[in-house]
């Protein structure tokens, strides 16, 4: 009867089923967190540069309707 292979980790016996689920629970945990970014990445708007109320109104609504699109 064939024993299982251990390794010794930190001075204590580890079993070589228990390492290959740690390096492969770590790879992809590594990826997962590598490819995920900010939920919504935060940009300042510019300032309104506007000759009168309602020009600044305009743009304002005309920024919200292109955000929503996104």
């Amino acid at each position: 009867m064939a024993g299982v292979a251990t390794y010794n980790i930190a001075g204590r016996q580890v079993g070589g089923h228990y390492v290959a689920i740690g390096i492969l629970a770590s790879l992809f945990g590594g990826v997962y967190y590598a490819t995920t970014g900010p939920k919504k990445p935060v940009a300042n708007a510019p300032p309104i540069n506007a000759s009168s109320s309602d020009e600044a109104d305009f743009i304002k609504k005309f920024m919200e309707e292109q955000e929503k699109k996104q």
